[in-house]
């Protein structure tokens, strides 16, 4: 890519918080899996996706999330030459008009979004080629770059106007993501010269958080957090040097992936602290980001410090899946990093390498496929939340989460990594920061961000003596930690101990951004690898944990990261997208009791099952209620028909309380729907009644299946007949109402709640509504219901299919009609797209 014109960067140095922008409903699934299958089959077209994301991104307007971009028709030429790639290896994708068949089960048709729903082939859903045939791994995938990686033709700012330059060519890992055949859209904001973890040290604008717009969305990569969250690309470049890639995605309900030092080449970056940085991958999924780092990988002779690593395969080539964390290869060349990355001899050691006897150590490959993986997490004393109970409870989460998956977790002393990130700012890596862009902040300081040179000034006056005693610090500590990794094989910890307000952290710019990176500035100074993945929410802000492990042994991070995302049961950062299926969702054999027979872990007085199978995926959300091995730990699902929908005036009640979309549904054809008396708000009732179709249950789930527009409603069926019911029926709701009879199917959305709030909640749902069973397309699931007197003189609107066509049809104040299309509508696992 050259020559591209950059979009006109917003005036500096005024600094404005820019408030959320409404994100356009997301046409198009952008996970990788989903659009791959749409390209293949024909049923997307990549200047069709590239199209509706830059109309999105026009929609939201200036959210200072991007600093550049790619002008629209640059990235339309290369959408169409794409296209024609694709044509050439399958041939034309046929019309229209062309009928689309069912797919069959497992089929790449199945993954299809329904956007372009009858695109595809009258025999099938793949097309009628070669089926050895394939596209580029990133085929047609959008993504973005921050803004201190070099894309050729689009200025590098690194977050300061007047340090701005234009590269003719692109950094070594973006000319890989581009020869992959992903498509370019811009650069991304970030804290300047990559020097914070809060993203309010821009003059581009402070980047928000995607589901509260008064709150931070973390850190130095905060644009590109926020483009893969809201559904603007599949997956965004940023950099870690202290928590930049995973400080972001925690804050965005995303994956972050910090793969060990060297491991990608870091030519054409813009450095923060040469020896600690890395660049890192955003996506929607474990899946998606470990894809884009495939591509980027592999020793670059001109980095010097480019390190010889094991590969880290896509989770699509079996062939090469890591099922136990890997040995570190040995480093060529014996050139040791200023922190003693490099052992004399110039190999790396990592934990589960043989001894200078021969034998295998106990964290060895050999000793861990034995027996059940191993996780260390913090000591209670050494875990600080800053009075963020919720965040607390969501740590607790995750390591009930890696328990139900059959690992042994074991609390550990985390001081040794807690002073080591106090080094960062201190000795040797102040001064290296210095060296990257201190004389530009000495020769310009009017142009600085001032807490940006506050942070950098000190640099200049560090002496040798002290970069050498900071030196010897850092390698007592490794050595201590060095010996922890013996006898464990992963480190768990919170990605950041909580969130604060944009207000709060320009008051205080230092001190709360040394809070956000109390677990993650030591990951670098360690030589460790790193995965941020999301677990679950809290106050209406996502949290999630860190998994880490001794460099080299990203691909068995990522193998663990993958299995845990999808037991959280979370939707795709803030789509409302569930996550695509994965082929790969095993890290190790689980050879536990637990993970053998079934048996159940706890936390706070919830059943945690441990999967029957180490491949065994989160059930449908049908499952809920259903005791299965798919039940959702620490969440339970809540159908809302009403004022509580998403953009009407109750949902705030749900988003308070860390509510989330998991997906659009209607229920069975069993139920009337009434606008009853009262408000504001105005509220309506859903009631069961009796219906011919309720002695043939299997008709009545077809039948809701094909108004809800699903593929497959066998699949709808079998979730419905035979489910027992949810927390038995709702009390005083009209189950008994047989002389209401003619019911028909009515939209409702779901929403996942946690169980530590489902009691307030619940509490607080006034008469004559109640909660109880009610029968979904998807499956039964507890919801809204009313009492039958209620409905006596109110207006029945069944006729109408729902709350929100009530709404429209008398153009009420009560809330407009918010189309709410970022929610799923298919509620099994597929990756249909919401037209």
């Amino acid at each position: 890519m050259t020559n591209i014109p950059s979009s006109v960067p917003r005036t500096h140095p005024a600094r404005t918080i820019q408030p959320a922008r409404t994100t356009p409903p997301a046409r198009h699934d952008l996970q990788a899996a989903i659009l791959r299958a749409g390209y293949r089959a024909g049923s997307l077209r990549v200047s069709e996706v590239i199209a509706a994301v830059y109309d999105r991104i026009e929609a939201r307007g200036d959210d200072a999330v991007w600093i550049s971009t790619v002008p629209r028709q640059q990235a339309m030429a290369r959408a169409a030459a794409l296209d024609a790639q694709r044509d050439a290896l399958f041939g034309p994708p046929l019309t229209r008009s062309t009928p689309r068949p069912r797919p069959r089960a497992g089929s790449d048709g199945a993954s299809s979004g329904e956007s372009w729903p009858d695109r595809t082939r009258p025999d099938g859903d793949r097309p009628a080629a070669d089926t050895n045939l394939e596209l580029p791994p990133l085929f047609g995938l959008p993504f973005a770059v921050k803004d201190n990686i070099d894309v050729a033709g689009l200025p590098t700012t690194a977050g300061c106007p007047a340090f701005a330059f234009t590269p003719t060519e692109d950094a070594p890992a973006v000319a890989a993501l581009l020869a992959a055949g992903a498509v370019c859209l811009g650069k991304t904001n970030l804290d300047q010269f990559a020097t914070g973890l809060s993203g309010t040290r821009s003059p581009y604008g402070t980047p928000v958080s995607p589901f509260d717009p008064t709150m931070i969305a973390g850190g130095s990569s905060s644009g590109s957090g926020v483009a893969v969250a809201t559904g603007l690309v599949t997956f965004a470049i940023g950099t870690d040097t202290a928590g930049s890639g995973r400080v972001p995605a925690a804050l965005s309900n995303v994956v972050g992936i910090k793969p060990s030092r060297g491991l990608v080449s870091t030519r054409g970056l813009t450095p923060a602290c040469r020896s600690l940085d890395c660049l890192s991958v955003f996506a929607l999924s474990v899946a998606d980001a470990r894809l884009a780092l495939s591509v980027m990988a592999g020793f670059d002779p001109a980095d010097p410090y480019s390190r010889r690593l094991p590969a880290v395969p896509s989770s699509t080539d079996r062939s090469t899946t890591a099922v136990s964390p890997p040995t570190a290869s040995a480093q060529p060349g014996g050139m040791a990093h200023p922190d003693g990355t490099a052992h004399p001899d110039g190999t790396a050691h990592a934990s589960g390498s043989a001894q200078p006897g021969g034998t295998a150590s106990a964290g060895s490959p050999v000793a861990r496929s034995t027996r059940a993986l191993r996780a260390a997490v913090a000591r209670p004393e050494d875990l600080a939340f800053f009075g963020d109970d919720g965040a607390r409870a969501v740590h607790d989460l995750g390591c009930a989460l890696l328990r139900a998956l059959g690992m042994q977790v074991t609390p550990i002393d985390l001081e040794p990594f807690l002073a080591a990130g106090r080094l960062l700012y201190e000795g040797p890596w102040l001064a290296e920061r210095f060296a990257s862009v201190g004389e530009f902040v000495l020769a310009r300081p009017e142009e600085v961000d001032p807490t940006v040179r506050a942070v950098l000034e000190p640099g200049a006056t560090i002496t040798g003596a002290e970069v050498h005693r900071g030196l010897t610090r850092l390698r007592a500590l490794r050595r201590q930690v060095e010996q922890l990794w013996q006898d464990l094989d992963v480190l768990v910890v919170p990605t950041v101990p909580t969130s604060y307000p944009v207000d709060s952290v320009l008051a205080d710019p230092i001190g709360l951004n040394s809070r956000l990176g109390r677990y993650t500035t030591f990951t670098n100074l360690l030589d460790l690898a790193a995965v941020a993945v999301p677990v679950g929410f809290s106050a209406g802000l996502p949290h999630g944990v860190t998994l880490m492990a001794p460099a080299g042994q990203d691909a068995f991070l990522a193998d663990l990261a993958a299995r845990l995302h999808a037991r959280t049961g979370l939707p795709a950062g803030a789509t409302g997208h569930p996550l695509a299926p994965s082929d790969q969702t095993t890290a190790h054999p689980d050879h536990s009791s637990a993970a053998r027979t079934g048996e159940a872990t706890t936390w706070p007085g919830h059943a945690v099952p441990a999967p029957a199978h180490p491949s065994a995926r989160t059930g449908s959300p049908a499952d809920l209620g259903r005791g299965s091995a798919g039940l959702t730990p620490g969440f339970l699902d809540l159908a809302v028909v009403g004022a509580h929908m998403t953009g009407l005036p109750l949902n705030g009640e749900l988003t308070r309380i860390g509510a989330v979309p998991v997906r659009r549904d209607r229920t069975l054809p069993n139920y009337r729907l009434y606008a009853l008396a009262g408000g504001p708000p105005q509220r309506p009732g859903l009631l069961r009644v009796a219906d011919r179709t309720t002695a043939d249950p299997s008709a009545a789930a077809d039948r809701a299946a094909s108004d809800l527009g699903a593929v497959g409603g066998s699949a709808a069926r079998s979730s419905a007949v035979g489910s027992s019911a949810v927390g038995g029926s709702a009390t005083g709701a009209a189950t008994s109402s047989s002389a209401i009879s003619g019911g028909a199917a009515i939209d409702v959305e779901v929403w996942r709640l946690p169980v530590q709030v489902v009691g307030s909640f619940l509490l607080g749902v006034p008469s004559p509504l109640s909660i109880g069973t009610v029968e979904l397309a998807g499956g039964p699931t507890l919801g809204f219901l009313c009492e039958s007197a209620a409905v006596e003189g109110a207006e029945d609107i069944t006729a109408l299919g729902g709350w929100r066509a009530y709404l429209a049809s008398t153009d009420t104040s009560d809330g407009a009609p918010e189309d709410a299309s970022t929610i799923p509508t298919d509620p099994r696992p597929t990756s249909t797209d919401v037209p």
